[in-house]
């Protein structure tokens, strides 16, 4: 979505800072992170995907198995009530390579399970606290957590993206050229 002005984060009609926030997340996820992190994905090959500098990183393959498990954890099982059970070590201890097609799948489906809940979130509930892992988060801290979570590791797979193929992806030279 664009203007003369530059790019929209969000369709502009919230009326209120809840509805916003709710949106803004949206909109990172989906139409921002998710397809930089698929772009990533489809033009790295499967050993640059499961490729890990030692043994204490973690791969890009590993962070997709994270990401799911976090999303599904403090989205979908906290405020949409979808029960999860999550093994978090094992989405760092995998080493047999999960195939490209599935975490592509896995992670679209995360985000859009995600997108889902988020789309239908009253913003009166983003004040309700709930239990995730050890902590007693509001709606809105887990809901910022997954955003702000996303990026951190999207970053660590851009990185690795850009090591292994020595490819810049240029996702921001196309808004230039509008």
């Amino acid at each position: 979505m664009s203007t003369e002005d530059g790019v929209l984060t969000t369709t502009r009609t919230a009326r209120t800072e809840g509805q916003e926030f709710i949106e803004a997340s949206r909109v990172f996820l989906k139409d921002d992170f998710l397809p930089k992190l698929i772009y990533c994905l489809e033009h790295m090959s499967d050993e640059d995907i499961w490729w890990r500098p030692n043994e204490q990183s973690n791969s890009a393959g590993n962070l997709v198995l994270h990401l799911c498990g976090n999303m599904k954890q403090w989205i979908v099982e906290s405020i949409g009530g979808v029960r999860f059970m999550r093994d978090r070590d094992a989405e760092f201890a995998t080493r047999d390579p999960v195939p490209r097609f599935e975490l592509v799948a896995n992670i679209q489906s995360s985000v859009g399970e995600v997108d889902e809940i988020l789309a239908a979130l009253p913003e009166q509930r983003l004040l309700e606290h709930c239990d995730i892992q050890a902590y007693k988060a509001s709606a809105l801290q887990a809901i910022y957590h997954v955003v702000e979570h996303f990026s951190y590791h999207l970053g660590q797979i851009l990185y690795v993206y850009k090591l292994r193929t020595g490819a810049d992806p240029a996702f921001y030279r196309h808004l230039s050229n509008r």
